[in-house]
């Protein structure tokens, strides 16, 4: 098997006598579709905010393509690749649709703040093709602040996808969206990552979603990855339906 895309050894976090991360050794290979589970508290967000140069562990190391992450910046571990989506779209809500995604990839090629229109900097083709694979492209006009929940969701994916990871880590993508709306847009999520090759983590409770998109679940208890495997192991198991599921 190749090396792991991302790898933690010994990430150990505390907050006061509460242990967020205990011991965690992990690894991620290119072109998995990992589900993270756990109940509300037991470490999957601080998790992602540890590989993402949000949080520094107390001990431990985060590997990213072979490379030592632990202590980077969060920009600098997004231009080496692993980005990540927030449960909240983190939005420039006054600007168009279109420039939202102009200015993420702007940011990428270090061309915010300079005096050159961004419209030169990033081609209008690179946009739309971005738009048109999360299904925006008939709304790039349009503000990002009028946007419904959803597809505010997938506006905030456009942003990270025009980045062109290698991992991309979504926190909730189904949060604050209707039941009816959740496969229709874990389905968009998908073909994107697929036509471009992108590696994926997504922090999920609904359990439906992860049977039917991830192809491995990983479970944390208490900080640590209780069970790691095949969806339909993992989530039939006893101690993960009555602990994570909450069965």
């Amino acid at each position: 098997m190749s090396a792991p895309l991302l790898q933690t050894s010994g990430l150990q976090l505390a907050f006061g006598a509460v242990v967020v991360a205990d011991q965690i050794n992990f690894s991620l290979h290119e072109g998995e579709r990992l589900a993270v589970i756990g109940q509300n508290g037991a470490g999957k967000t601080t998790f992602i905010n540890i590989c993402t140069g949000l949080i520094r562990p107390d001990a431990g190391q985060v590997f990213f393509a072979g490379r030592e992450v632990t202590r980077l910046k969060p920009r600098q571990i997004a231009l080496r690749g692993m980005v990540r989506s927030f449960q909240l779209p983190q939005l420039f809500s006054e600007h168009t649709v279109r420039d939202c995604v102009r200015i993420a990839a702007a940011g990428k090629r270090g061309a915010l703040g300079c005096w050159t229109p961004l419209a030169e900097v990033v081609p209008a083709s690179e946009i739309e093709h971005v738009l048109a694979m999360v299904g925006l492209a008939a709304r790039s006009g349009e503000l990002a602040g009028a946007l419904p929940e959803g597809q505010r969701k997938l506006l905030d994916i456009a942003m990270a996808l025009v980045l062109k990871p290698r991992l991309l880590i979504l926190d909730e993508p189904t949060s604050g969206v209707s039941t009816d709306e959740k496969h229709g847009l874990m389905a968009t999520i998908m073909r994107a990552l697929d036509e471009q090759k992108v590696t994926a983590i997504f922090v999920e409770h609904d359990v439906d979603i992860v049977a039917n998109y991830a192809t491995r679940v990983a479970a944390w208890i208490a900080g640590k990855v209780a069970a790691d495997g095949k969806p339909a192991d993992v989530l039939a198991d006893p101690m993960i339906r009555a602990n994570v599921i909450g069965e």
